[in-house]
């Protein structure tokens, strides 16, 4: 099978052009049968006389009512995660972290258990690299992120995996 719109071979199960990315089927500058070029508006291919006028036929990356040449980016799948099991003995306690950001938010410790370690850095160095002049600041953020993980406003630790209580 050959493109409609670039000419070059394809697979014949290719949903999309791997060279130019339009659906197929989609395109009306090439023989899709032996890869000539096809005369603008001819219902036949002059080489080896294909149909050129497939019925119109919805690719698998276009929606309902989308323009026919125009090029939908395909569907990426998401990655899902199985839930954890709540007595995982990797998994970091809610009440451990706010704690921690509570008592010891200007240097990070909190962060550094949860698993947020470009935060936690961050805090640390403010706190250290100022000679403790604007460890308030990294106080006040660990306070409220404190605060965040008792009341459930953070709920995931760096890995993405759940706190829990």
């Amino acid at each position: 099978m050959f493109c409609k719109e670039c000419g070059r071979e394809i697979p014949n199960d290719s949903q999309v052009c791997m060279y130019c990315g339009v659906p197929t089927g989609t395109g009306s500058k090439f023989c899709p049968n032996c890869g000539s070029p096809a005369s603008a508006g001819a219902s036949f291919c002059q080489q080896c006389g294909q149909r050129l006028e497939a019925p119109a036929r919805q690719s698998a990356y276009q929606q309902p009512g989308a323009q026919e040449n125009a090029y939908q980016q395909p569907y990426q799948q998401q990655t899902v995660y199985q839930p954890v099991p709540i007595s995982d003995p990797t998994l970091r306690s809610k009440t451990a972290a706010g704690i921690l950001g509570i008592l010891l938010g200007a240097l990070g410790v909190h962060n550094f258990y949860l698993g947020y370690t470009g935060r936690a850095v961050a805090q640390l160095l403010i706190s250290i690299l100022s000679c403790g002049i604007l460890s308030w600041a990294s106080a006040i953020w660990g306070l409220v992120e404190g605060i965040m993980v008792l009341t459930g406003s953070i709920t995931v630790d760096g890995q993405g995996r759940p706190l829990r209580d």
